[in-house]
């Protein structure tokens, strides 16, 4: 019989690569705001030019995406200093808990897979390794991060720091 590991295994392979903070949460942890879907459509300059874009067609909408959610059970919260080590570190996890066995492991993180841009609206050029971000799910970020005393605030300037966050839907 094939033993799973512990969930814990992750939290240490995220930080092996770099992340900076890597925890288990719970589906209730992870708040939800419909107005997160407001601040995407009115305040993101990439809206209607990528294919992981809640815009796109085919994307999965707010109300859909809290059904899914709490099919889970274990979520790996994942913060780093930067969007490229974001997704490839969740897509990393997500594949190695696919081998362990939790075939419905999922990772959520902000697309960074075309540097320059998104093929959008031609064929994406990574359809199986494209992630939606965790706001256009209608995540609301900063207080599920918050309240995990994990740090994140609204930039003054793009000089400062930045802290990028994803999830990995784990089982």
């Amino acid at each position: 019989m094939n033993i799973l590991p512990p969930k814990e295994k992750y939290v240490k392979m995220a930080l092996e690569l770099g992340a900076l903070h890597a925890m288990i949460i719970k589906p209730q942890d992870v708040v939800l705001d419909p107005r997160c879907y407001l601040k995407c459509m009115y305040g993101c300059d990439e809206w209607g030019k990528k294919w992981t874009c809640p815009s796109a067609p085919g994307a999965i909408d707010i109300w859909e995406f809290e059904k899914i959610l709490q099919r889970y059970k274990n979520i790996l919260l994942i913060h780093v200093p930067d969007k490229y080590s974001n997704q490839s570190i969740s897509f990393a996890i997500e594949q190695q808990a696919f081998v362990d066995g939790y075939y419905f492991a999922f990772s959520i993180s902000d697309c960074s897979l075309c540097k320059d841009s998104c093929a959008y609206p031609k064929p994406c050029s990574n359809p199986n390794k494209a992630r939606p971000s965790m706001q256009s799910l209608g995540i609301d970020v900063f207080a599920t991060v918050q309240s995990k005393s994990l740090p994140l605030s609204t930039l003054k300037n793009e000089e400062e720091n930045q802290n990028w966050y994803s999830l990995v839907l784990i089982e």
